[in-house]
Parts: structure tokens; sequence; C-alpha cells
């Protein structure tokens, strides 16, 4: 048994097994942890501005005339003209993209965290101060102003024959509490005689029971599954009582419904994620591996020393050799479950990729009950 569990352990490295796979049913959830309430969403935000006090790691004007251009608008806002006809040489100003999340309820005069990234060709923002920016959202809209000195994790250093080492990525940084909300985002939580309640991952059964937990506890008639995603409930109009009784309705615990049979297959890492529920009917699968190796060595070949005319050549010599490891076939019986799978490919010593080619096969067969998801 334990040499059993040690090989099984060895296959587990790359074949990562779904959470609770082995589990008679899922456990309790909190409705908060299932589910969100229609109408209370994030807005994403957005915004191009300029990034000052770079070490002579900013963009190249020649290549970025944008930088230049922006930096133009906002000395003329300032006041300050450029002459026509001269180009800055700026080695210390960076053209950055500036987006945020701008999070439900918000209220002007509140501060969020900004992401800074450069959109031109400069090395690093490390050490640069991000200037006034007007982050707008999808309607045009100025909700939040953003500035600040950036927090950049990253790190470069060029020598002069163009070695170079980088650590993590200089050109994108953080500014804690950077932007100032300006603008209340209109919200459609108060009003009306009920709200929705929002399932993360669509399910009927799930939708079901979490109309049926919260009319045991608050009345009958309180909620309705609308759909495999949606349930109604019915809620106070008054916006002070309708934020008490979601205080309590989102602490009610849930029994989800268990997910259905699902195989995802990450096919540029090799992983493989075997949910609950996935059976195998009859089938046989062998598994083997043929190796071709090829082999070339040179000789040189002179003549005697007393011949006439003779040359010296060089002769390949070549070296063929064909291996077959020894093919291993196992048998699946009519309803196989998952512990059975895996058994019975770590039995034949199958890698990860492996492992991939033969649940394929398996499909084609016809004879993988379950989902198969290739991403």
């Amino acid at each position: 048994m334990t040499l059993h569990r040690l090989r099984l352990g060895v296959l587990l490295a790359g074949l990562v097994l779904a959470s609770g796979a082995f589990a008679a049913a899922n456990p309790t959830q909190r409705i908060k942890d299932l589910a969100s309430v229609g109408g209370v969403r994030a807005n994403q935000l957005v915004g191009y501005g300029l990034v000052v006090g770079l070490d002579s790691s900013g963009d190249q004007t020649s290549q970025a005339p944008f930088t230049v251009q922006g930096l133009r608008n906002w000395l003329e806002q300032l006041g300050i003209t450029i002459p026509a006809g001269s180009t800055p040489q700026l080695k210390n100003v960076a053209a950055v993209s500036v987006h945020a999340e701008l999070p439900p309820f918000v209220k002007p005069g509140q501060t969020i965290d900004v992401t800074v990234s450069s959109i031109g060709n400069a090395k690093s923002l490390r050490g640069g101060s991000l200037l006034v920016t007007p982050m707008h959202g999808l309607d045009g809209q100025v909700y939040a102003i953003a500035q600040g000195n950036l927090v950049v994790n990253g790190f470069g250093a060029q020598a002069n024959d163009g070695s170079k080492v980088t650590v993590n990525v200089p050109t994108s940084g953080r500014v804690p509490n950077g932007a100032t909300v300006e603008r209340l985002v209109p919200t459609t939580f108060g009003g009306g005689d009920s709200l929705t309640l929002s399932l993360h991952t669509a399910d009927f059964t799930t939708a079901t029971r979490l109309a049926a937990s919260i009319n045991k506890e608050l009345g009958a008639d309180t909620a309705a599954p609308m759909d495999a995603v949606s349930v109604r409930v019915r809620a106070p109009s008054d916006a002070g009582q309708r934020v008490a009784f979601l205080s309590v309705l989102e602490n009610l615990e849930v029994d989800p419904g268990e997910a259905s049979a699902k195989v995802i297959i990450n096919s540029r890492t090799g992983t493989v994620v075997i949910g609950n529920h996935v059976l195998v009917t009859a089938a046989a699968v062998s598994h083997g591996s043929l190796t071709v190796s090829i082999k070339e060595d040179l000789h040189v070949s002179q003549p005697n020393a007393l011949s006439q005319g003779g040359q010296t050549v060089t002769v390949p010599d070549s070296t063929i050799d064909v291996q077959q490891k020894g093919s291993r076939m196992f048998l699946f019986e009519p309803g196989v479950s998952l512990d059975e799978i895996v058994r019975a490919v770590n039995e034949v010593g199958a890698a990860p990729g492996d492992l991939v080619a033969i649940l394929e096969a398996l499909q084609q067969a016809g004879a993988l009950h379950g989902e198969l998801i290739v991403i």
C-alpha cells in the first residue's frame, strides 16, 4: 500500500486533482460566496498620462512622438509654450496608460489604487512620478483624477556592451491610493420591491437550493429561481432596511449542487484537472513508445606512405539504433471511477503529456463519460 501511494504521488505531481473530488458532497457555503447582488458591480477606468523624473530611462522621442505631443499639451495648459519647430530630446519622461477599477458604492473624495504601464519604449519607470491624469469611464465621463509616485517592483541594468539584466517588469508599476474619485456612479441597488442574486457558476440545482434556503429562513415565497444563474428575492425598498436585509441574507448557508463531470486539459503546460463523477465505460488502452537514435561519426582515411596519387579523405560512419519500450495494456471495466483511472494510468508509468493523449483517445472512442475541455 505504501509503495502504491508513493507511485501515485509521482503522477499527481503532474496531474492536479479537483479539490474535493473524492468527497461525497460539497460542503455548505455562504450565499455571499456563491452569488453577487444584481446591480452591484465595479467599473473600469482608463487614462493617458505622463511619468516624469526618470533616470534617463524614458521614451526615445524619435520613436515615440506622442510623448512630446503630450508634454507640449501639458505645458500649454500651464501657460508655457515650446517654440515652434523645436523637438525636445527627453530622457526622463514616459507616456503611460493608467487604469483602475472603481469599486461599487465608492463616494467622491475616496481614493483607489491605480496601475501605470508604459506604452512607449521606456526602459524603466522606476523612480518616476505620475502627473495629473483624468481617468475616464466607458461613457467618456471623468470619474477619478490620478497622480503620485510610482511603486515599481521590477529592476533593470544594462552595460555598454549591450548585455543587460532584468528582474520582474520595470515598465509597469502602481500608485497606492493614487486616484481620487470625483464622480458618483449611478446604481440600481435601491428601489423596487425585489433584488436579484446572480450565481458565479450557472447551476439549476444550486439556484433551486439557494431559493429553498432563503424561504426556509425568511419565509415562504421570499425567493424564487428564475434560471440557472438568477434568483429573485423580495426585499425592502428602503435603502437602510435593504442593507440590513442583505446582511442577514448573505450569511445564510446553502448546500450547492455538485459540478458536472469535466476533464480540463491545459495543452501548454500538460496540467490535467479531473472533476468528480468522471466515469469510463469498458475500454482497453495500450501505452508504449518508439525511440530512434541516429549517431554519425567521421573517420579519416590516409594513403600508405609509398602510395602514388593517394589522397586523405573523410569517411562518415553512421549507426542507427531503434528501441521500443515494452508496451503495456490495461483494461477499464464499465463504470470505472476517477480513483481507478488514476491508478491504472499510474501503473503504466504515463507522464501528464501521455495522459492527455489517453483521455482524448477515450473520448473519441466514446468511453469517457464527462466533458473534455482543452484550454
